[in-house]
């Protein structure tokens, strides 16, 4: 049998709880082969982003063109792509395949590191919103990333569910709302799509502070959308996943302080 092959495009994370280093891990936990384009070398620990430096456009560039050329890829998933250029490449690429042989492609919105450290520069924004959202077929916002694409803050369940209407009558494509953020005694996301709203709920785990949730989550996502499972199932396997890898994550206590990571893969466990 055939491993499904699929492509993570998005930054190097030196702590190797978020970015590629997550996406690697998630990808290989559910028997995807991956294969990788990094746009940028970030030195962040959980909680601190200390520099970013982008790679060169026409780098990025080559790396995603001789994936698409040389291997069968079912599937991309986007993370940090930091600039506007980086956006339009990608998005030319894309564009320059045929429709009917584009891989499925779930775009994570990254701007805001979970310590609160920005991911994008001025204008990446705009062309998330302009040129890449209605490529996708799937984007994974959470909160603070919907907020920022409606221009308005969201605070309950129900605000949610308007937002999520919202986006799918203005961009046409799948999103993915996570509620996280809300810290209730579930965490909720919201799945719209042709058929309409669909919800995915676990309990939420207090005090558990970990990043690269939102990256590992969208990993997922691609990796079981290219195993050839539809989304609704493929969100509620990478739901699961998300929340035993909050749930069973690491804490190690060190001289510069306490710190957590997700733990992405388990022993003897199958790819569900």
């Amino acid at each position: 049998m055939q491993i499904p092959v699929a492509v993570s495009i998005a930054g190097s994370d030196s702590s190797g709880g978020a970015g590629i280093q997550a996406d690697l891990k998630t990808f290989t936990h559910f028997n995807v082969y991956v294969e990788t384009v990094v746009t940028c070398v970030v030195a962040e620990v959980p909680g601190k982003v200390l520099s970013i430096q982008p790679v060169e456009p026409t780098v990025v560039r080559d790396q995603l063109s001789l994936s698409l050329t040389y291997f069968p890829v079912v599937a991309i998933k986007t993370g940090m792509l930091y600039s506007r250029e980086i956006i339009d490449l990608i998005c030319e690429v894309y564009e320059a395949l045929p429709e009917n042989e584009r891989p499925f492609l779930v775009v994570d919105p990254v701007m805001i590191a979970t310590s609160g450290d920005p991911l994008v520069l001025p204008g990446a924004f705009e062309r998330y919103k302009a040129r890449m959202f209605p490529l996708a077929d799937l984007v994974t916002p959470n909160l603070d990333e919907t907020a920022a694409i409606l221009g308005t803050g969201l605070n309950t369940l129900s605000q949610m569910r308007n937002a999520a209407t919202e986006l799918y009558q203005e961009y046409h494509v799948p999103f993915l709302l996570k509620g996280g953020h809300l810290k209730s005694t579930q965490a909720v996301d919201l799945l719209i799509d042709v058929d309409g709203l669909h919800e995915f709920s676990e309990p939420y785990r207090q005090g558990v502070a970990t990043h690269g949730t939102g990256c590992t989550y969208s990993a997922a996502i691609a990796a079981n959308l290219a195993r050839g499972l539809p989304l609704k199932e493929a969100v509620r396997i990478s739901k699961r996943y998300i929340t035993r890898a909050i749930n069973d994550s690491f804490h190690w206590n060190t001289k510069a302080g306490g710190v957590s990571a997700l733990r992405h893969f388990w022993p003897s466990c199958d790819a569900q």
